[in-house]
């Protein structure tokens, strides 16, 4: 009640009409939306039809995250630990090794050690993004003479999920600018854009900073250490999808690696893209509140296992990706968190019923086709997103010219 009745009756009144920082009011209403409810609000419910508004779906997904966050931050700091204390690698100089060691020391048995190791990595990344992404959003908004859109809250989040930890912050910051500036505000803002901003920040900066974003030096905080991730080492040959690791990758100083450690998540990779089981809870979350599409997951899941199996039957004597088989390609990579959290996205996903079957299963094909044929993209599912986050207007375009036309065929030609 003191930080509200100080807000009301001391800083509000000089951004209100009137005020001497009336200019800056949307900063203000920025900050103070980000505490507490908007003091204006609807009081009638005559054209109400559902209770659900733009900043509580946006709070839903971003719960939705918090399974594939808190692994991610175990995962982060246990992969460092675990290089750290058996193969003798040392932690990457600076504050951050400083305050693991003066904390937890770097024990890969201990929870606690792991969590805090993970989170001297994701917390400045967290910090960036939000700093960095809020400042755009809040120019755009006072240029426009709006308020700040809530859709920025989620974007921010998800952005940092799908960084490697050891990515420089300046990197962040440059590549949040543009998934906000150039993928969303420059069509108008929150709604209005036809591409998934935080895709959009990743493309960017894994077209221009390729070593920083998919090198294997990038997946482990620890200094001199590379480590592949499973995509890749099934591209060179390195994964037997029954067996596991090749003895090449196992005299390499590689850890054993089966299916279920790339279901459950212990391995190199994105912070919050390695555990599937993770992933999977906030899935259902989403699908609870019937925020996001059922159909559009389905039509990714359906699309991957259709192309998978089109390549396992064609078979390959050069490519081992030819060979790996549908619940591979669920579990390694960003597959599992694309699908749920990014194809799902409602601004730029296909708004039909049929249209999201068939936008979802565009998605699955191309992820499976783009990293099996294409050598240069062990990773598919960010450009396969894109791709048909650019398709969308054009599959809802012939899915309702397809509805008039049998409504008309039903009805004789009368409109």
């Amino acid at each position: 009640m003191g930080l509200r009745s100080f807000l009301d009756d001391k800083v509000a009144p000089h951004f209100h009409d009137g005020g001497k920082l009336q200019k800056y009011y949307v900063f203000y209403e920025m900050f103070d939306t980000m505490l507490y409810s908007p003091d204006s609000v609807t009081r009638s419910a005559a054209h109400v039809r559902d209770g659900i508004d733009l900043k509580r779906i946006m709070m839903t997904v971003w719960f939705a995250t918090f399974p594939a966050i808190l692994f991610g931050l175990y995962n982060t700091g246990y992969q460092a630990n675990l290089q750290i204390n058996d193969f003798n690698f040392s932690p990457v100089p600076g504050w951050r090794s400083d305050l693991v060691m003066a904390l937890t020391g770097f024990d890969y048995t201990s929870f606690w050690s792991n969590m805090v190791h993970g989170l001297v990595y994701y917390v400045p990344i967290l910090i960036t993004v939000y700093l960095v992404g809020f400042i755009w959003e809040g120019l755009f908004a006072w240029k426009r003479g709006h308020e700040v859109n809530e859709g920025f809250f989620v974007t921010g989040i998800l952005f940092t999920l799908i960084l490697p930890p050891a990515i420089p912050l300046w990197q962040v910051a440059l590549g949040i600018s543009f998934g906000v500036v150039i993928g969303k505000e420059v069509f108008g803002g929150t709604g209005k854009n036809f591409l998934n901003p935080a895709l959009v920040g990743r493309a960017f900066l894994y077209f221009a900073y390729p070593a920083q974003m998919s090198g294997d030096a990038v997946w482990t905080a620890v200094d001199n250490f590379s480590g592949a991730t499973p995509l890749s080492l099934a591209a060179n040959g390195d994964l037997n999808f029954a067996a596991g690791l090749s003895q090449n990758a196992l005299s390499a100083g590689a850890h054993s690696l089966s299916w279920m450690d790339t279901f459950l998540g212990g391995i190199q990779g994105c912070i919050g893209e390695t555990s599937v089981i993770a992933i999977a809870l906030g899935a259902l979350f989403l699908l609870f509140t019937k925020i996001a599409s059922w159909r559009i997951m389905l039509g990714v899941l359906v699309g991957m296992i259709a192309m998978s199996l089109v390549f396992n039957g064609a078979g390959s004597d050069s490519n081992p990706m030819f060979a790996m088989p549908w619940y591979w390609h669920l579990t390694v990579g960003g597959f599992a968190f694309g699908l749920v959290f990014m194809a799902t996205d409602p601004v730029s996903a296909s708004m039909t019923n049929t249209g999201k079957l068939i936008f979802g299963a565009l998605i699955g094909v191309m992820t499976v086709l783009i990293r099996v044929v294409n050598p240069a993209f062990p990773e598919g599912i960010m450009l396969a997103i894109l791709f048909a986050n650019l398709c969308a207007p054009l599959i809802d375009y012939f899915v309702t010219q397809a509805n008039i036309r049998r409504r008309l065929r039903r009805t004789g030609g009368a409109v």
